[in-house]
């Protein structure tokens, strides 16, 4: 008998949802992470956490800070396993000089909003953000709940 494949699941590890309410996301990218073992199997296990993560750009280089992945239990002891430590992106200088003019020049702030599988690849969606004062926080607040009393109104006259 033959074997039965397992039913796809999420590609998305973790995701930053705090970003989408601090910031108007006005461009994305997608980064390679530069990760130790451990991480990588942590992430397997959805022991990611990107909330207030955000991207420095130092040397002509783009690193991940904030970024918590947690180790798993089983982790070696041997290794020194230390969650919140700084990870190298991965792009291309044509990217890493464009975010950084852009962060630079135009006020725009580089945050990460999803940590994904691409293929057996961990990657980082990273974008180009304007922070939001509080009364757009509210105006976002009540269209999504304006939104989905729409939702309601249409379902309930659909029956």
């Amino acid at each position: 008998m033959a074997k039965k494949k397992k039913a796809p699941t999420s590609n998305t590890i973790a995701l930053n949802k705090k970003a989408k309410h601090d910031y108007f996301i006005e461009e994305k990218f997608e980064a390679g992470l530069e990760l130790q073992g451990w991480e990588v199997k942590s992430c397997r296990e959805g022991k990611a956490q990107l909330t207030d993560s955000y991207v420095l750009f130092k040397d002509g280089q783009a690193w991940l800070l904030g970024a918590r992945i947690q180790p798993l239990i089983s982790a070696s002891t041997h290794y020194v396993t230390e969650p919140d430590r700084t990870r190298r992106l991965l792009l291309n200088r044509k990217e890493i000089a464009r975010l950084m003019a852009s962060v630079e020049q135009k006020g725009y702030t580089c945050v990460c909003t999803a940590l994904y599988w691409k293929k057996h690849l961990i990657k980082c969606e990273i974008a180009l953000a304007k922070g939001k004062a509080l009364h757009d926080k509210r105006d976002t607040e009540k269209e999504r709940d304006w939104n989905r009393e729409k939702q309601r109104l249409m379902r309930h006259d659909h029956r």
